[in-house]
Order: C-alpha cells, then structure tokens, then sequence
C-alpha cells in the first residue's frame, strides 16, 4: 500500500504536468482543421468535418512555403557551421596540451552564462557593415556562433574519454593531427555530435527574437516571423484557423525529429554528463 502510494505521489504531477503541455497542442492541431465560424461557435470541441483548406490557405496566401524554405535552410547551414567550428575547437581544447588551454575553455563556457541578448545591438551593425543584415546566411552565422559554447561543452566531454592510444597507434601509422581528427576522434565521437546537431537544430528553428531583429524583408522571414505576420492578421481577419494550420506546420517537423532521436539525445546528453 505504501509503494502504491509513493507512486502515485510521484507519478501524479507528471501526469498532469504531462496533460497541462500536450492539451494545448492538441487543442491548436484540432483548431487546424475547423473553420472560422466553427473556432467561435464550439472552440474546444471537435471539427464536424476535417479541412485543409486552412493549411492551403497558410501555405499560399501567406507564403509559409517560402518561410519554411528560408527556415530549412537557415537551420541546415547553422547546424554544419557549428559543427565545422566546433569539432576541431573541443578537439584541440581537449587534446593539445598549449599555454592558456584550461583559461580558453573556460571563456568558451562562461560565454555560455552571457545572456545573447546584450550581442544584437553590436551584431546588428557588424551584420550591417559586412552586408549581410536582412540575409538568411547572415542570420545562420550568428546562429552558429551563438551556439559554440554549448556545442563544444558537449563534444569535449565526449573526446575526453576516448583512449589517447587510439591517437598514438594512428599517428604512428602515418595518420597526420588533421587525419587523426576527423578519422577516430570524430567516428568515436558521433553520439555526441547527434546530440547537438539535434539540439541546435530545433533551437534554429523555434529561434523568433534574432531572426526578427536581422531580417527585414517578407521574402527572408523564417517561419517563426511568418507565424507572427499571421497572428497579427488574425486579429483583423478573423484567420484563426490558418495560423492553428501555419503553427501546426511549424512543430510537426521538431515533433518528428524528436521522436526519431528521441533515445540518441537522451543517451547523448546523459552520457555527456557522466563522461565529463
């Protein structure tokens, strides 16, 4: 009786805990597929019939398509730049031995502390200067660089437990630094490099205060941009139900990729943090 007890003690706020985020969502996926007058008439009931029209509408009209073009790509670059910059920065933070290593991977961490907020004023005019303000490969620089901290926190806790033997049979082998790098530690590496091109890719594209800061034009807006267009139109076009459909397109993708991942980026980071 005591243990049934205890579990249910436990189990209880996450069960509603659980039905306090997910009723939302399914609330927004359910206002998708209904129409205006339905949205007003019974607003958490069911549809009568499902339509799509809304998600045509979205898609069309409010050239979500383009967004989510825009999105895809701002997310796809800035996860690779990421992983370009940050897998031979752990790997050298972790494995050269060089004055001042243990002063520069603790910079690179406290940046982790700086709110990234106090860097958009200067990265609005540095952006501006280099031309590429209102540009959505501007946007995914500063995407990627924003997420280098906490991207080679992870990788070196991972790097610094693969065998340093590994390193030396293959350097004994011929194989060079650059080599050794990219053909063993990064190999070894990959749970944890799963783990935060996931991470970073979901923070990519959820990302809305950046994104609506360095672009300007319609055309360059990533869907969370778009997403905000639509919600201020609803207000004066009764659109409710194609900005339920534009959100609906918009988590589906991080609702997929989660699910996939789901174990790699719980193993990744409980690992990560047992390892370091």
């Amino acid at each position: 009786m005591k243990k049934l007890l205890s579990r249910i003690v436990i189990r209880l706020p996450l069960i509603l805990w659980a039905i306090a985020v997910i009723y939302p969502i399914l609330w927004m996926f359910i206002g998708a597929f209904k129409s205006n007058a339905e949205i007003y008439a019974n607003p958490w009931g069911l549809p009568h019939v499902f339509n799509f029209q809304n998600f045509s509408q979205a898609w069309n009209d409010y050239n979500i398509d383009t967004s989510v073009f825009n999105s895809l790509i701002v997310t796809v670059v800035g996860a690779l730049l990421t992983l370009i910059m940050a897998i031979p920065t752990a790997y050298a933070l972790e494995r050269i031995v060089f004055k001042g290593n243990r002063f520069l991977f603790t910079l690179y961490i406290s940046a982790m502390m700086i709110p990234t907020v106090l860097g958009w004023i200067p990265l609005f005019f540095l952006l501006m200067q280099l031309n590429l303000l209102d540009n959505i490969f501007g946007l995914s620089i500063v995407y990627a660089v924003s997420q280098l901290p906490f991207s080679i926190f992870v990788l070196t806790s991972f790097m610094g437990t693969i065998p340093k033997a590994l390193e030396e049979s293959a350097a004994m082998d011929g194989l060079s630094p650059y080599g050794v790098l990219w053909k063993i530690i990064t190999p070894l590496s990959m749970t944890g490099i799963i783990t935060v091109t996931i991470m970073n890719a979901i923070q990519f594209w959820n990302e809305y205060f950046m994104a609506l800061i360095f672009l300007q034009s319609e055309e360059n807006y990533t869907l969370a941009l778009a997403i905000d267009y639509i919600s201020n139109e609803a207000e004066y076009t009764n659109a409710w139900g194609t900005l339920f459909a534009s959100l609906a397109i918009a988590i589906i993708p991080v609702i997929v990729l989660y699910a996939i991942f789901q174990r790699r980026i719980s193993k990744g980071m409980t690992e990560g943090a047992i390892k370091g």
